[in-house]
């Protein structure tokens, strides 16, 4: 071999090194072992959400080249969803799938971090919230007193309201009985709401029972595939107690800080990843279940813009109480009104 064939194969194999580094990196942690971790997610096994879910761990799996496993389980499968915080926290699992409303009673940024009752009404405008405007640390920050941490958030669009009596104006809301958790339940109950946090799979039997009026479960499609269209005539439009949601991967600090860099970039990249495939799948499906509500005899009811305008100007006191003397919570409210204001939605 001449030396200039050999200094060309040799720029070449550089060349070919600095392309891959994560095919490399992750040969020779797959070389030393398989990192294989369980995580809990919040929905149905079959479910559109759950199958993103299975989508989310494939696709870690790919970035890393198999260096890193991560094998999903549905909602309730391994604890009751009620119980994932504190198994996750004390390593009975690595990960789960959660809703920050759930703790937003204990913690209270968890309501911020959650949704926004009448707050951002595109999912975008909320993600951006995250990734631009510091969102994402501090809801890291939320969370590290508990030993875990924030991975990153799947956003999407808004959830509806299920109902069984008529409401035409979020004024129809006074008095009757709703079910919300997180910010919502306390947004609400300041708009007149008898608010019941009940669990996500109680919603359709507390309905069929006549336990509650109304209530918010999941997003058009999900809840379709639930039945509320069995026990709710009425589904109203915009979803103004969670005009836009935001569900989180949150992993056992412990089990996290034994990642390689690669891995941990591969969760926030697979985890954003999904996130938009994710609310782009919801978009089309919306339309499709809309028209599948119809047919079932379900009345699609919108609430007028300058109804909900109104009430997005009354929901601030609501958020103010919510966060309290709570610091982190306030800077996260702050936060999230500044960026309303630039967007002109205060």
């Amino acid at each position: 071999m001449t030396k200039t064939t050999r200094r060309h194969m040799l720029r070449l194999t550089a060349a070919s090194a600095l392309a891959a580094p994560a095919i490399v990196s992750a040969s020779a942690v797959r070389a030393q072992g398989t990192t294989q971790w369980r995580m809990q997610a919040l929905w149905g096994g079959g479910t559109t959400p759950m199958l993103y879910e299975e989508k989310f761990c494939e696709r870690v799996k790919q970035l890393t080249g198999g260096s890193l496993e991560i094998t999903p389980f549905s909602g309730g499968q391994i604890v009751p969803a009620a119980q994932a915080f504190d198994a996750v926290r004390g390593g009975a699992f690595q990960m789960m799938k959660t809703f920050d409303g759930y703790t937003a009673g204990k913690i209270k940024a968890h309501g911020f971090s959650s949704t926004v009752p009448f707050g951002f009404p595109e999912a975008d405008q909320y993600e951006a919230w995250f990734y631009e405007r510091d969102g994402l640390e501090m809801a890291r920050e939320s969370y590290a007193p508990a030993g875990l941490t924030y991975v990153a958030p799947t956003v999407y669009g808004e959830e509806p309201i299920h109902s069984k009596v008529e409401i035409r104006s979020i004024a129809d809301m006074n008095g009757l009985k709703g079910r919300f958790v997180g910010l919502a339940a306390a947004v609400m109950a300041d708009f007149g709401v008898s608010v019941s946090p009940l669990p996500t799979a109680e919603v359709y039997s507390a309905l069929d029972k006549g336990l509650i009026d109304f209530a918010d479960r999941g997003d058009i499609k999900a809840n379709y595939e639930e039945g509320l269209h069995e026990v709710a005539k009425y589904l109203i439009l915009p979803g103004v107690h969670q005009p836009s949601t935001a569900t989180a991967y949150v992993a056992n600090t412990a089990a996290y800080d034994q990642l390689d860099d690669q891995q941990k970039a591969a969760l926030e990249v697979a985890a954003r990843e999904v996130s938009g495939a994710l609310r782009q799948n919801i978009i089309v499906d919306n339309g499709e279940y809309l028209e599948k509500y119809r047919e079932a005899g379900v009345e699609i009811v919108d609430f007028a813009a300058e109804d909900v305008a109104q009430a997005r100007a009354s929901a601030v006191e609501s958020w103010k109480k919510a966060a309290g003397d709570d610091e982190l919570a306030t800077r996260m409210m702050e936060s999230q009104m500044s960026l309303m204001e630039e967007l002109r939605l205060l």
